[in-house]
């Protein structure tokens, strides 16, 4: 299937590593020009060369806070003066601390929002004059399964990541009329980084060790084992593709089949 993404600019956030970096090798494999953004510089390279070595692609390489209004507007204005517009956004950040409604104060509730959904909102922003300038364009959240089941002692990201799906639906109305598409796309247990940090927190609450709590959520999922980063952003390529030409508003859970809910 040819995406129409040859030539497109594609600008991934939070790209430095784990689903936002194997989303931008995606893209750049697809024949986009890319650019991949975080705050971690190192790993900003690390994820540049790895991108080159793959695909043969350059991609433009921009440090960016997301909780940083002007780093995004930055990057993104770079983005298109180096690549001659935009047509695909991908918004994507780090999860919030894990915890229980108990521990969490204000200033983690404030955190949490700043983060996970008005991030998203800046982004989409910055991003959309572009966008209808082009006559049209993508625009790809990354999410999780908590916008369609909460996840036990992920408070935050459960009320956050339902927030961004919430906004998904909204925009997708607002802005169908510019031919700008809008998704979710929210993966479940995926062999990144993020996933091994909370199964260790796990085993330290459990008093058991990290190996017994990874072959009990495996057990939650029918196909048996974790997702890899690059079927996940396959997924997420065709959602920020122009093959996808008539799904918009919607969650996609890249999960194997974990949960539950209809």
């Amino acid at each position: 299937m040819d995406l129409g993404l040859t030539g497109r600019s594609v600008f991934v956030a939070a790209a430095s590593k784990g689903l936002g970096r194997a989303s931008a090798l995606e893209f750049a494999r697809e024949g986009a020009k890319v650019t991949i953004a975080s705050r971690d510089l190192a790993q900003l390279q690390q994820a540049q060369d790895e991108i080159l070595a793959q695909t043969g692609k350059q991609v433009l390489m921009m440090q960016m806070d997301v909780l940083s209004p002007e780093d995004v507007s930055r990057a993104m204005q770079a983005a298109v003066e180096a690549h001659g517009g935009l047509d695909v956004l991908v918004t994507n950040a780090g999860g919030p601390p894990g915890g229980r409604f108990t521990d969490m104060d204000d200033t983690k509730w404030v955190h949490g929002f700043e983060l996970n959904l008005l991030s998203t909102i800046r982004m989409i922003r910055e991003a959309l004059p572009h966008l209808q300038a082009a006559g049209g364009g993508r625009i790809v959240n990354l999410a999780s399964t908590s916008v369609k089941q909460p996840i036990a002692g992920l408070i935050l990201s459960n009320v956050f990541r339902a927030g961004v799906q919430a906004l998904t639906k909204t925009l997708a109305a607002e802005f169908a009329g510019d031919n700008i598409l809008i998704n979710t796309v929210a993966p479940g247990r995926i062999a990144t980084d993020r996933i091994a940090e909370l199964d260790a927190l796990q085993a330290a609450k459990l008093s058991c060790t990290v190996e017994e709590v990874q072959h009990a959520n495996l057990k939650d999922i029918p196909l048996g084992r974790l997702g890899t980063p690059e079927e996940f952003a396959r997924i997420v390529a065709f959602y920020g593709s122009f093959a996808n030409s008539y799904v918009t508003g919607q969650s996609l859970l890249v999960d194997g089949g974990m949960v539950k809910a209809i």
